[in-house]
């Protein structure tokens, strides 16, 4: 099997090589290569130490010396050569108290996750696939190299990661591999909430977000995510739907487009609805304000797991109004975007939509008419720039105080608000004489 090395990595290889060492690709670069996708990087493996590495570049960094990896630069791209090496114990869960250097490849891609991660490459030897990662990428199966139960030991993130692949590929987990993961699942608990993040990431926007049903399967999310077990624990007996609130939650995820924001807003936008649940004298179940409560618990979860300000102003923003009834008349539209933002108002189109599809027939195309009716008319109030926010009016607070002779202070921003309100209502109001005028009156 031929795969086409990029030249900068042929060189280093080849350069190498030439001074009577091994090197080849290695990982994740050759998985991609293999199923014709474009690897984000390129991993090169070595018998060579890391201090002969060093005598055959011009420039390299030390960035894990202790671990055998060297990066070697070409021009301002890095590339990362580690010594094949054997890993001690994972006394911490992740990395190993020690590692012995080795001059043999299949002992360095034994240490390795999963089979499809522990092919090697290079245009001399050609396909180095020891531990059959080939016929596992073929029959569509994720599965250890070796013993699955060592693996996860040695780095418990790996049944993440495992989870995480399946979503983004589509494969299965094969079975003593998903055993293991079910067995050892509790030890993620030792793992940081970082690392934890970028996997949820990684699998909620891949092709397949559904998957994260075998997180729950697996034990994961009652580990990482104990909110949504109980979603899959909550049945939702009213006519508008027709799964659980978690299996409803995997379908509005898979009903989104697979960016980051709008795909962990369906994984929150009803994580509160078990918190919420109520049943009338018919039995019918209700959610009365389970968007506040989710969105109260989406902040939560999102600060636990460590995420950013910004993602957690937008997915809580989305969460909290994501049943927020607009009626498709531009008054109605404008005061939405007056009070969900002009940032998060767009959004919730996407979010109402994957909600809608989620749910059960009854309904549906009413409910799918009714938000395009709004969503005409919110392209009408932005194409004629009709003014929903402090921004747009035609006053500024420095006018306020040289023409009404209002002091700076709270009261100013009250005077404002009571001005966007007056505008909203009408925005052939918002023309700098008619505020002043009104701005007195209000006063």
């Amino acid at each position: 099997m031929m795969i086409q090395l990029p030249e900068k990595v042929k060189y280093i290889i080849n350069r190498i090589m030439e001074a009577g060492h091994e090197a080849y690709a290695v990982g994740g670069c050759i998985r991609d290569s293999i199923l014709g996708r474009r690897p984000d990087d390129w991993d090169i493996t070595t018998s060579a130490s890391p201090e002969q590495v060093k005598g055959l570049f011009d420039h390299t960094i030390d960035t894990g010396i202790q671990h055998g990896t060297v990066t070697v630069m070409i021009g301002k791209e890095g590339f990362e050569v580690t010594t094949y090496r054997i890993d001690g114990k994972y006394e911490d869960g992740r990395h190993p108290s020690e590692v012995t250097f080795t001059p043999n490849l299949t002992e360095d891609l034994k240490r390795r996750d999963f089979t499809m991660n522990a092919m090697a490459y290079n245009d001399r030897s050609g396909l180095v696939d020891v531990f059959g990662g080939i016929d596992d990428i073929r029959r569509k199966i994720i599965r250890c190299v070796g013993e699955p139960k060592e693996r996860f030991k040695e780095d418990a993130l790996r049944m993440m990661r495992a989870v995480r692949f399946s979503g983004q590929l589509g494969y299965e987990i094969e079975a003593n591999t998903s055993k293991a993961i079910k067995e050892l699942s509790h030890n993620l608990i030792r793992v940081s909430a970082e690392r934890i993040q970028t996997e949820l990431i990684k699998l909620a926007i891949s092709p397949h977000p559904e998957n994260l049903r075998l997180a729950w399967e697996t034990g994961i999310t009652q580990v990482i995510l104990p909110e949504f077990d109980v979603c899959m624990a909550t049945e939702q007996n009213n006519p508008h739907h027709c799964y659980n609130v978690g299996e409803h939650i995997l379908k509005s995820m898979e009903a989104v487009r697979p960016e980051k924001v709008l795909r962990l807003a369906m994984l929150f936008h009803d994580i509160g609805k078990p918190g919420a649940i109520t049943a009338d004298e018919a039995g019918i179940h209700h959610f009365y304000g389970h968007p506040a409560l989710s969105a109260q618990m989406a902040k939560g979860i999102l600060r636990r797991l460590k995420f950013d300000n910004q993602t957690i102003y937008f997915v809580t923003g989305l969460v909290k109004y994501h049943d927020y009834d607009v009626k498709p008349a531009s008054g109605s539209v404008r005061r939405a975007i007056m009070k969900t933002g002009e940032d998060i108002f767009p959004l919730l189109f996407e979010v109402k939509a994957a909600d809608i599809k989620a749910q059960s027939t009854f309904m549906r195309e009413e409910k799918e008419d009714a938000l395009k009716a709004v969503y005409k008319v919110y392209q009408q109030v932005v194409s004629e720039k009709q003014c929903v926010s402090l921004k747009g009016l035609a006053v500024t607070g420095k006018d306020l105080i040289e023409e009404t002779g209002m002091q700076a202070g709270p009261e100013l921003g009250v005077m404002l608000k009571k001005l966007l309100d007056f505008v909203v209502e009408d925005p052939s109001r918002n023309e700098r004489e008619v505020l002043l005028k009104a701005a007195k009156e209000f006063k």
